[in-house]
């Protein structure tokens, strides 16, 4: 918690060329381009880093093929250009991955001109990806078992991308350069006023997990609060073009029902795209589109009825789905831009891109819209946005994302290598441990090699049935501000996404862990996180050993 003080410390009474509101994946680029560009930067959200919108995806990178049926040409074509730059710039975390599509026989369209529509996706595409192929029946049956082939026409497989790690924990690593760009950002932080008067505006803020309130001033305000943007623009006096009408969607999370690493594409009852995914040991299903008025929204059992359903029709498994079977849930806002009041009737139709507003006299920016695939240019727009408006940045034209160098990346793995570091790969563990240390920590990963040279045991898994290690656990206290149990749980890892909280009050090593992460506090942070679920935790429990 010593880095959440010290940067709340630095916000108090501070004064910056930039305030961002707002920490999913617009603040989290903004604050990212905007500090290695040079200006002093300020980033604070009302929950945690990615809290919302950003940890609620489908984990997906992709070229928004979907776009191509409402001829938003030039949306799909920026998107894969986006995409192909992830995949470039983040070849640990942005993979490609084959997508199985099955085409029923009562398709609103034949089965040949969606595999056209793929082939002009990978034209739009770049070639960066495998090329396309139709299916028969048998041969798509033959490529994944678990499909429900009888009332299918046909198969049509391509290729698109996917974050290796969670939504929340990309987001993350953005906010994590920030700071190292020399930004100041801190989780749990309500923006509760904006004023502007002597040229600069001042915000009134409060720490939600202490209820103390202080000011600070900024030339330049940067709204990407997501669902929130409107609102923050009334506080503020701010008057736009836009607005933000809401879709909910929702995914379920199962135990793995395929053994293959492709994604599963299906037309759910209402049309839609609906999709089967890998997550590790798991299966996540969904997605759902419903239209709501408030962005502060849940999962209801219609919701896990519609999911449920379509998996049971789409798959072949070998007794349906039910509601018992749920691990985990996902449910996010998607904010989608529109103009005016009227968001017209074809509520699908909507478009996903982002649109920013600058409202130069006042020198205040909302961003609307977005996606992940798309956060490049969001990051780039709004640091030529706030360069328009007077704000001096002298290294707008240094590169401010992406791993880095290979030649990093090599003396890493030669270390690794080195330490035989791989050789500690234990049962729970995906991939080698070098890998992952780099995909998900980059430069910052040397440090954990040198805990380890210093304690081998830190090296041990320290969650039971979780990958993560000591010295992960270790460096997350001591440098990714987590302030609650769900930020480890949930954000920083996908704990909750592969264990249920009934597992985890079991966890012996859980209260460990927290002892790391909250030291004095581990109990409260304990008792916190399984209230909220509604559950007995292993700090309530005085038979269980900390382990």
């Amino acid at each position: 918690m010593t880095l959440r003080k010290s940067n709340i410390e630095r916000l108090r009474d501070g004064q910056f060329d930039v305030l961002v509101v707002g920490a999913g994946i617009n603040g989290a680029v903004s604050a990212a381009a905007l500090s290695c560009a040079g200006a002093s930067v300020a980033l604070v959200d009302r929950a945690d880093f990615a809290g919302q919108t950003s940890s609620q995806s489908s984990n997906l990178a992709w070229g928004g093929i979907k776009y191509l049926e409402g001829g938003e040409f030039g949306l799909v074509n920026k998107l894969c250009k986006s995409r192909n730059q992830l995949m470039r710039e983040y070849p640990s975390t942005v993979k490609e991955i084959r997508f199985l599509a099955t085409v029923e026989k009562k398709f609103r369209v034949p089965p040949i001109v969606i595999y056209a529509g793929t082939l002009m996706y990978w034209l739009m595409g770049r070639f960066a990806t495998r090329r396309p192929h139709f299916l028969g029946v048998e041969a798509l049956k033959a490529r994944e078992s678990v499909i429900d082939v009888s009332d299918a026409r046909a198969g049509i497989e391509y290729s698109d991308c996917y974050l290796y790690d969670n939504d929340a924990r990309f987001v993350f690593n953005f906010v994590r350069n920030a700071m190292n760009y020399g930004a100041t950002a801190a989780n749990y932080i309500d923006c509760d006023s904006l004023s502007r008067r002597d040229g600069m505006w001042h915000a009134r803020l409060r720490d939600r997990r202490s209820d103390s309130r202080f000011d600070l001033t900024a030339r330049t305000v940067v709204n990407a609060c997501g669902p929130g943007v409107d609102a923050l623009n009334e506080r503020a006096g701010i008057t736009t073009d836009h607005r933000h009408v809401f879709s909910k969607g929702v995914h379920l999370i199962v135990e793995r029902v395929m053994d293959t690493r492709r994604v599963l594409a299906f037309f759910a009852s209402d049309g839609r795209l609906f999709f089967v995914m890998p997550m590790g040991p798991r299966t996540c299903i969904g997605t759902t589109d419903t239209r709501v008025s408030d962005p502060h929204t849940g999962v209801t059992d219609e919701d896990r009825d519609f999911i449920l359903a379509n998996a049971n029709e789409l798959l072949d498994l070998p007794r349906p789905l039910r509601r018992e079977d749920i691990i985990a849930e996902r449910c996010g806002v998607r904010p989608l831009a529109v103009a005016g009041q009227d968001a017209g009737d074809d509520w699908v139709a909507l478009s996903r891109k982002h649109i920013i507003e600058s409202d130069s006299q006042r020198a205040f920016l909302s961003i609307f819209g977005g996606k992940i695939t798309d956060c490049l240019n969001v990051g780039d727009e709004v640091a030529e946005a706030v360069a328009s408006m007077g704000v001096a940045l002298p290294h707008v034209k240094r590169q401010w994302y992406g791993e880095p160098p290979a030649s990093v990346r090599e003396e890493f793995m030669h270390q690794a290598r080195r330490m035989s570091l791989d050789t500690l790969r234990h049962r729970l563990a995906s991939e080698p441990l070098a890998r992952r240390f780099w995909r998900r920590y980059g430069a910052r990963a040397f440090e954990m090699l040198e805990t380890i040279r210093r304690d081998p045991d830190s090296a041990s898994p320290l969650i039971e049935n979780t990958e993560y290690l000591r010295c992960e656990i270790e460096q997350a206290a001591r440098d990714e501000m987590i302030t609650t149990l769900d930020d480890f749980l949930r954000r920083r890892s996908k704990i909750t996404m592969v264990m249920s909280p009934a597992e985890l009050a079991h966890s012996a090593g859980l209260r460990e862990a927290c002892r790391i992460l909250f030291g004095d506090q581990a109990d409260e942070r304990l008792r916190e996180y399984f209230e909220e679920q509604g559950l007995r935790g292993p700090a309530q429990d005085p038979t269980r050993s900390a382990g």
